[in-house]
């Protein structure tokens, strides 16, 4: 009646769990620093499900394994040189959207999107010298 759950079984659980959450938080976050955040764990979700695609229960790392047997199940060293990889440039965008972050902070002095988005959009229309987009839901016309 009881199946015994494995420790991978829990890991990929945990993974796609991570993923998930930080992909909600994603799209439900109208705060800037709250979206990297989430970004940050949705990127963290991916990485562990890469090692975890190259872990093999009971497998050894390749430079371990002596001689040619054959018969000696490894664990992938590929998914673990890309989550390094992906770890290091995921860091330099997590410090540059950091930046930005500060940048925004300084000049809109809110960190909302929408609020920035309505002065992004006022800036850019007073630059161009063309009147500000109004809102999709005001009505036609001067009534």
């Amino acid at each position: 009646m009881f199946t015994a759950v494995t420790v991978e079984a829990v890991l990929y659980f945990a993974a796609i769990a991570l993923s998930l959450i930080g992909l909600f938080g994603l799209l439900a976050c109208n705060n800037v620093f709250r979206m990297l955040l989430a970004l940050i764990l949705f990127e963290s979700g991916a990485n562990l499900i890469l090692v975890l695609s190259g872990y093999h229960a009971g497998g050894v790392a390749p430079i371990f394994q002596i001689g040619t047997a054959n018969n000696v199940m490894m664990n992938d060293p590929v998914p673990q040189a890309l989550v390094l990889t992906a770890i290091v440039i995921g860091v330099g965008i997590q410090a540059l959207v950091l930046a930005l972050i500060f940048k925004v902070k300084k000049h809109y002095n809110t960190l909302d999107m929408r609020i920035i988005r309505t002065k992004l959009e006022a800036d850019i229309a007073r630059d161009a010298g063309v009147s500000a987009p109004g809102s999709s839901e005001e009505p036609e016309g001067g009534n």
